[in-house]
């Protein structure tokens, strides 16, 4: 199985541009640029609630907590929320009701108390991908994206590891995608 495709800035720009125009834009906003952001996994981000996020006292937090429950692997793990993340979760809270702060940051169609299973946010993801005319991308592209781009800017491979939550810098190393303009860059340096 080939490995999920890393999303360019233009691609970003793309599936954004298909989100405005659609249903539902401010959610599928913000749940996609907090898997792009953040790095959390489809099981991650399914499994927010909005008091995971955000504190009527502190506003939208700059670190999650997340517990054994919502992560692969059952470890818990921090996930640090960059201020770009933060801006684009206090626009979408304020558009929500935030008088239960239990109930799924990103709830579904059908029902505002339950959030998507991490299945059927796989399933978004990819469509929304293909649906935007970005082939071989899907929900693992946000999290290959994020990490590709932090080890773009010079972020050691041990900090990504963190980041990512994996339990083996291996695992990390295989998400960070090489293109041309890091060739490029590397060069230069000698």
């Amino acid at each position: 199985m080939a490995q999920a495709k890393t999303l360019t800035d233009k691609e970003l720009r793309k599936i954004l541009s298909y989100i405005a125009t659609h249903k539902h834009p401010a959610r599928n906003r913000a749940m996609f640029l907090t898997g792009t952001y953040s790095g959390m996994r489809c099981k991650e981000i399914a499994s927010l609630t909005l008091g995971d996020i955000w504190s009527p006292e502190t506003g939208v937090r700059s670190e999650v907590r997340l517990d054994v429950e919502q992560t692969k692997g059952r470890y818990a793990r921090t996930v640090y929320l960059p201020e770009k993340l933060r801006k684009e979760l206090i626009a979408y809270i304020a558009g929500i009701d935030r008088n239960d702060t239990t109930k799924a940051l990103f709830y579904t169609q059908k029902n505002e108390k339950r959030g998507f299973t991490p299945n059927t946010l796989a399933q978004y993801f990819h469509y929304l991908h293909k649906k935007a005319g970005i082939e071989g991308g899907s929900s693992h592209s946000m999290r290959r994206t994020f990490i590709t781009n932090l080890a773009a800017k010079g972020i050691g491979v041990r900090v990504l590891q963190n980041l990512a939550g994996h339990r083996s810098i291996a695992v990390t190393q295989k998400y960070i995608d090489c293109n041309d303009d890091m060739l490029r860059k590397a060069v230069e340096l000698v």
